[in-house]
């Protein structure tokens, strides 16, 4: 594994704990923004509950999403699975993602950890990704990330 640090991205939506949380532990929650621009998921199982499953297929969407998986050595679907590692309802989530679908790289675990700060009519949403197989797919994740928070970015903005 590379050295590269954690990641953490932060963002403060006009919304309600409960907005927030339902778009990480429900299937039309997730599937309603879950994938960057140019993507969209399909769930397949859905268990918010600590070991419970997260299955689905991460989908490229558009032209450029579909050219850019072919660039990677990658198809335009991806099954994806994992679990829920850690769950205090409405205040931390931690996702851990097999990441068994790049051709030569040894399987492995990568947790994502969410945590959510209500203050008034806001939430203040920490996102805090492990690295990857190396820095360029850690950058990867960065960016895949911060692209689809856009979609919230865009829900939330009143």
């Amino acid at each position: 594994m590379t050295a590269v640090q954690n990641i953490v991205i932060e963002r403060t939506y006009r919304a309600t704990v409960q907005e927030i949380w339902d778009l990480w532990t429900t299937k039309d929650g997730f599937e309603s923004w879950w994938g960057p621009e140019g993507f969209r998921v399909e769930v397949h199982e859905l268990d918010a509950r600590v070991g419970g499953a997260l299955r689905y297929d991460m989908i490229a969407s558009s032209p450029e999403a579909i050219e850019g998986m072919k660039r990677i050595g990658q198809p335009p679907v991806v099954k994806t699975h994992g679990k829920f590692s850690e769950l205090k309802p409405r205040e931390r989530l931690a996702l851990t993602h097999v990441i068994d679908f790049f051709p030569g790289v040894t399987p492995y675990e990568n947790t994502m950890v969410v945590e959510l700060f209500p203050t008034g009519n806001s939430v203040r949403m920490a996102v805090t990704l492990s690295p990857m197989h190396d820095a360029s797919f850690s950058q990867m994740q960065r960016d895949g990330l911060t692209s689809q928070l856009t979609k919230l970015d865009r829900r939330f903005a009143r």
